[in-house]
Order: structure tokens, then C-alpha cells, then sequence
């Protein structure tokens, strides 16, 4: 046989947990043809000796819904051999929504995902109104690897009721007309719809993002549209104390299970250090959920947050800082030398996760040339050398305030015991994926959790096995969702392929902060090593480690 593509003696680790195996991958019209030992003849021949050939990588949590309109690549994560990208996540889009409101739906991405505002005007293309025309303008203008979507329930509310979604549950009638939206977007091929009860999900306004007002008949509602239709999930940003499932908590996610008969997966799962058996209690809490499809998400990583204070989202997750959230500049510099504010933030500080060692937390910008030697420091070791010990914050806001907000901080706040985090990545009832890649651009990048994984546990600390790595970052998200023909190497299946030299992929701990937003916007981007060739439906995306310029991604349809 005659193949367009033979992949020849690579290691083949096909995404199922079976053991590698010597190999050659043939692929015929954007699909695998043959795995085994090949002679055929074919257009084009990799020569994989010493690499590893796995099946494209599949991340389920990203935010890549404006993103995906001046990017056709989807970076950062199409560089770490990512294939498909779940998006949608967290109760937040850009569809369904009326051409007069679309400064609204812009805001709610710039308070929840920390997208700047001038980015995202510059940026979207608003060529679209409903949900399927979203889905179809994103087939329309071409992608280097797959996209596919959740119905995120705030747009869908905001578009029957209008600004009053933002204070109210919906009316019977209301309710029907949002179900009746979402019926359409789930037959159209969205995965499911997602939903927050995060405080920190502020909208438009500092008002509170538009699905928190939900009440149970709505969801009951939403939920058993799943149920009638036969197909799609729930996606929920679930826990408020970070790494502990409340009773309440554990309550709503019985009732989407019930209601919809469907997978529900929650965020999320945290190993924190404060608390370290937090996350094992929480999965024991859970089990029963978790054995009737309610799977929760982790991430890999150490979650290395940037804290910028322009924008007012720095702490947005603490009940005291919501005043801060959404306001302008000036209001924002009135806000932080407000002394009631200062003490509630820091006697918040003193509890659970928003606890400070300022010895490791880092000055890593400032915008005048005077406080451009704090780069680098820790806030303890300024606070020191300036006589402000046990003021730290204060401190902090001082700075801020006189820097006009471009002080920036950075900490890493969970996942920082490996030997906790090892025993995490290797429980199979948590999903790994939790990226939120295209969000918060300049708080945090994890789009290289699959490198990372693969770089850092597998080849450095060997704490899992590169079978069971892969299998987690590609079959398992691919069958949660319910992206058929995806997530393996097997005969038949899409030719989504990455292979990467397993010497040295990987991704760093922290990104790099670049102006390549439009406009020149900053966000954080996280650079891979190691990936050597990415092919999305049998065409070479990337070479060598470089983009090749091709647009053949998919947009995957429930």
C-alpha cells in the first residue's frame, strides 16, 4: 500500500497503558492506516529513531474562546504536542450574544480570565450571534489543531435576560428559552455546558458572572437536557476552599449527576502545603460521585501564580478583595490605600491558602526605572532593607500605588511537594488537564502541563511511567468528553500524532512574559523542548519544532 505518511522506527506509546513497542505509523487520508513493521511506500517518511510516537495530547480546560480568533497555531499549548483543546470552561464565552452587548461579553472575559480589555477589542471578530455560528465562524477561519467547545452558561443567560441575568434567577419561561438555546448548541456539537459558583467569577461591572445566579430549577433544567439528548457533560467550577469538597458542594454535584444522567467533571483538585492531607481527604469525600462520572481535574504543575494589580484581579479569589475587581486605575490606587481595605485583606491573609511567606514571594516587574532593581527580590528582603517587616502587604500596595499598578508579583501557591503531587498524578480518579491555557495572560501559563509531566515525572524523578503518563493526557480526557477517534494510536483513528525526544521534553516552571497579544497586549507564554513533530489529521503542524503554517484542525463536534 501506498501511504501519505510513515512514521519508521519510532517507540511507540499508542495512549492506551499497554507497553511501548518498536513500531512504524502508517497514515492514509488523516487517518492511521497501519501500525507494525511497514514496507509500504509513502509521499513522505519520518525516520523516528529514538523518539517516542504517541498519539496527540488532549487538553481538557482551556480558555482559548477569543484566542482562537487571532491565533490560528492556539499557543502556547500547540507547541507541547497538544492536539485538541477543550474550551468553553468555567461558565464563560463569547456566544450566544447580541451584536449590542459585546463590550459586556468582553468584560466578563476580562474579569474572569484576565484578558485585557484592549486586547480583546482589537482581537475578536465578532463574526457570529448564536452558538453553532460561533462553532461554524471557528471552522470557517482555520486552526492548526483541533477546537472543541462547551456552551458556557453565562452567555446563554445573559442573551435571554439581558444585564438583570447578573442579580436574578431566571423565570420559569426564561428557563426555557435558556434550555431551549442550549439544546440547540449541544445538537450542533457542543460537549456539554459548564458552570462556576466561584466567588472570584466577577463579570461586568464586579457584578457576579451571570450563571452564579442560577438557581437549581434552572440547572435541573439545563441538566436533563443532557439526559433527553443522550450525550454531552457538565464542566463546574466547584470548590471554594481550595483542596476540600464542601457538603453543600458535594450536594450540587450529586444533583447534576442525577438530573442529567452524564459525566460532571469539578474543579478542582490542590495538593496545598498548609494542609496537606486536604486533597486526599477530598477524593475520599467524593468517591462515591467520582465511581457515578463525577471526576475532578488537577494539574501537574507547581500553580506559579503572577500577581499584576493593574487590572484589580491580583487577589480576586479572597472574599476581601472583591471591591478591587473590574475598577479603573485611579479607583484602583483610592481602593488601595484605603485603610479598611488593607485590614480586611490582611486578615484574610492570615488564613488558609492566601497565608504569605513573603521570603518566596517575588517582585518579577515594576514598570519606572526606580523600583526596576526590586526585580528579582523577594518581598520580605525589600521589606527588610526598608524597615517595613511584618507590613510586607502594606508594602506592597505602597510600591504599587507609586509604580502607577505595574509592580507584579509571583508565588507558587499549590502543588509544591512532589512527593504528594507524585502520588496525585498517579491516582486514576482525578483527570489531569486543568491548564486554563489563554486565560489569566498575566497571571499564570500551565499550557506545558503535558510536557512537564512527561519531562519532569516520568524522565527526572520517575515517579510514573511514560505508558501510564500518556494514557492520562490522551485517552482518558479524549473519552470523558467524548471525542471519538481521538486519543489513541490505533487503526482507524484520527492521525493526531506528537512525537518527542523523551531526553528532553519538557517545559519550564515558570513562562515567559512576551508583548504578542494585538496591540502588543503582555501575556505569559510557556516555550516546550523536546517535541519534535506534531501532526494534526495526518498534516505536519510542526517540524523539526517549527510551525509549518498548515490550518488542518478540526472542530470536534459532540
Amino acid at each position: 500500500m501506498s501511504y501519505d505518511l510513515l512514521i519508521k522506527n519510532g517507540t511507540v506509546v499508542d495512549g492506551t497503558g499497554s507497553p511501548r513497542r518498536m513500531a512504524d505509523v502508517a497514515v492514509k487520508n488523516g487517518r492511521i492506516a497501519e501500525i507494525g513493521k511497514l514496507s509500504g511506500g509513502a509521499d513522505r517518511v519520518i525516520d523516528a529513531s529514538g523518539l517516542i510516537v504517541a498519539p496527540g495530547f488532549v487538553d481538557p480546560h482551556t480558555h482559548y474562546d477569543a484566542q482562537i480568533c487571532w491565533d490560528p497555531q492556539i499557543t502556547s499549548s500547540s507547541w507541547h504536542g497538544v492536539t485538541s483543546v477543550v474550551m468553553g470552561n468555567c461558565g464563560v464565552g463569547l456566544a450566544p450574544c447580541r451584536p449590542q452587548v459585546h463590550d459586556i461579553a468582553a468584560q466578563d472575559l476580562v474579569n474572569v480570565e484576565g484578558i485585557p480589555f484592549e486586547v480583546l477589542q482589537r482581537g475578536i471578530t465578532w463574526d457570529w450571534e448564536s452558538f453553532p455560528s460561533y462553532m461554524e465562524a471557528a471552522k470557517r477561519r482555520g486552526s492548526a489543531i483541533n477546537l472543541s467547545f462547551l456552551a458556557p452558561l453565562t452567555p446563554f443567560r445573559h442573551y435571554v435576560m439581558g444585564e438583570e441575568s447578573m442579580d436574578r434567577a431566571a423565570t420559569a419561561q426564561e428557563t426555557q428559552q435558556i434550555a431551549s438555546l442550549l439544546r440547540e448548541a449541544v445538537v450542533a456539537g457542543a460537549l456539554g455546558f459548564s458552570h462556576t459558583t466561584g466567588v472570584q467569577h466577577v463579570g461586568y461591572k464586579g457584578r457576579p458572572l451571570a450563571c452564579r445566579l442560577a438557581d437549581r430549577n434552572e440547572l435541573g433544567a439545563y441538566a436533563r437536557i443532557l439526559r433527553e439528548l443522550g450525550k454531552g457533560v457538565i464542566e463546574i467550577t466547584l470548590t471554594q476552599n481550595f483542596g476540600h469538597i464542601q457538603d453543600h458542594e458535594i450536594d450540587l454535584l450529586k444533583f447534576l449527576l442525577d438530573q442529567s444522567g452524564r459525566p460532571v467533571t469539578w474543579l478542582a483538585i490542590f495538593d496545598r502545603e498548609d494542609q496537606p492531607q486536604a486533597s486526599a481527604e477530598t477524593l475520599q469525600r467524593a468517591q462515591p460521585l467520582i465511581e457515578r462520572g463525577g471526576i475532578p481535574q488537577m494539574t501537574c504543575r507547581p500553580l506559579i501564580a503572577e500577581y499584576e494589580l493593574k487590572s484589580g484581579l491580583g487577589f480576586s479569589m479572597m472574599k476581601a478583595w472583591q471591591p478591587a475587581c473590574g475598577q479603573p486605575p485611579e479607583k484602583l490606587k483610592q481602593i488601595y490605600a484605603d485603610p479598611d481595605f488593607r485590614r480586611a485583606v490582611v486578615e484574610e491573609m492570615k488564613r488558609g491558602v492566601f497565608r504569605r511567606n513573603w521570603d518566596r514571594v517575588e517582585i518579577c516587574d515594576a514598570g519606572k526605572p526606580e523600583f526596576k532593581s526590586l526585580i528579582g527580590k523577594t518581598v520580605g528582603e525589600v521589606a527588610r532593607e526598608r524597615g517595613r517587616s511584618g507590613e510586607e502587604f502594606e508594602m506592597v500596595l505602597d510600591l504599587a500605588i507609586q509604580d502607577d499598578l505595574n509592580i507584579s508579583l509571583s508565588q507558587a501557591i499549590f502543588n509544591t511537594n512532589e512527593q504528594r503531587l507524585s502520588k496525585l498524578i498517579n491516582d486514576p480518579r482525578p483527570m489531569i488537564g486543568l491548564s486554563d491555557a489563554g486565560a489569566h495572560v498575566n497571571l499564570l501559563c500551565d499550557a506545558g502541563y503535558c510536557t512537564y509531566l512527561l519531562g519532569h515525572f516520568v524522565r527526572e524523578l520517575e515517579a510514573i511511567t511514560l505508558e501510564y503518563a500518556v494514557k492520562r493526557i490522551t485517552s482518558e480526557p479524549a473519552d470523558f468528553f467524548g471525542l471519538r477517534g481521538r486519543g489513541r494510536l490505533v487503526e482507524g483513528y484520527a492521525a493526531d500524532i506528537a512525537i518527542f525526544d523523551p531526553n528532553t521534553v519538557g517545559s519550564p516552571r515558570r513562562g515567559t512574559m512576551t508583548n504578542d497579544l494585538p496591540g502588543g497586549g503582555k501575556r505569559l507564554i510557556m516555550p516546550a523542548s523536546g517535541v519534535i513533530h506534531t501532526i494534526v489529521n495526518g498534516v505536519m503542524v510542526y517540524e523539526d519544532g517549527r510551525y509549518t503554517g498548515a490550518t488542518p484542525g478540526e472542530v470536534l463536534r459532540s
